[in-house]
Parts: structure tokens; C-alpha cells; sequence
């Protein structure tokens, strides 16, 4: 089981509530390419900006583009910005992630924590296509995560980051 957090807006007024309601959710998982442990964080919309779940997902797209963060495939290392448009802090398990249109405090489990301090980073997805089902206090199971997760046309839409973890010292 998984849980979800939801955010609190910080910037435009118009665009912020076309996004409507964004909310994270963390996991942890097996890397492709070397196998170990990644720490994911996924945001999205659960649909219900002011026009409606199609206009909610053009909101989204308009917002990665003002903060600089590529959809489709390609990833942004945030550690190469000269001006990071993203941060994660991570500190007593939890997880806040800073962006334009987006600050939350997401409880993480030990797992996802324990890879991003052996990583030193976290891959952050905006996904575009809202997510209604996978609203703050619902109970999603692992394969209702991995369908969306891992569905094509969410991640070809969705913006991609890499980024290095914060800790309070």
C-alpha cells in the first residue's frame, strides 16, 4: 500500500487553479540500468482544475515549460541548473518537495529514504495526465502504482528530473 500527500500552492493564481489539486506519491524501485534501488516521486493532478481534467493537463504541460522542465523522454539533471527549479529535502522520514506550483511534505518509507541517501538524488516525474483515482487517503495497491507509473502515454507526457537530495545539517 501507498499513500499520497497533498500540496499547497505558491504562485499564479490562474494557472494554479486550472492545475486544481496536486498531490505526490513516493516509492522506491529496481533501476534498469544497474539494478539498485531508485527513489521516485511522482506528482500529478487528480483532474479537477477550474475547466476540467483536459484543460488540468494543458495546465500542467504550461507549467513545466515556465519552470524549464522537459517532457517526453528526456531528463533534467537538476544538479546542472544553474537556478534548480526543483528540490527535495529529505530528514526524518519525510520527503519535501519544492517546486513552482508545488510544496509538500510527503511521508516516505525506509526503503525510498535509503535509496536516495545511497543515490544522493531523486527522479521527480510531472505527470500530465491526471490521476482522480489516486486521491490523499486513498489506498492504492502496488499494481494500481505500477499501471500508471509505468503506463507509455503518462510518461511520454510527463516531465522528467534528477534531483540531488537536500538534508538539514
Amino acid at each position: 500500500m501507498t499513500q499520497t500527500s497533498q500540496s499547497s500552492s505558491t504562485s499564479t493564481p490562474s494557472l494554479r487553479s486550472r492545475l486544481g489539486t496536486l498531490v505526490v506519491i513516493p516509492w522506491a524501485g529496481e533501476h534498469h540500468e544497474d539494478g539498485a534501488d531508485m527513489p521516485f516521486l511522482m506528482a500529478y493532478s487528480l483532474g479537477d482544475g477550474v475547466a476540467g481534467p483536459e484543460d488540468t493537463r494543458e495546465a500542467v504541460l504550461e507549467a513545466a515549460a515556465e519552470i524549464g522542465l522537459p517532457v517526453g523522454g528526456m531528463i533534467l539533471d537538476v544538479a546542472m541548473a544553474q537556478k534548480p527549479p526543483v528540490k527535495v529535502l529529505v530528514e526524518g522520514g519525510q520527503a519535501v518537495l519544492t517546486m513552482p506550483y508545488l510544496h509538500v511534505n510527503c511521508p516516505v518509507p525506509a526503503q525510498w529514504t535509503t535509496a536516495a541517501r545511497t543515490r544522493g538524488a531523486v527522479y521527480v516525474i510531472l505527470a500530465s495526465r491526471p490521476w482522480p483515482q489516486a486521491a490523499p487517503g486513498a489506498a492504492l495497491t502496488e499494481e494500481q502504482l505500477r499501471a500508471f507509473a509505468a503506463d507509455e502515454e503518462v510518461l511520454g507526457t510527463a516531465a522528467h528530473c534528477l534531483v540531488p537530495v537536500s538534508t538539514v545539517r
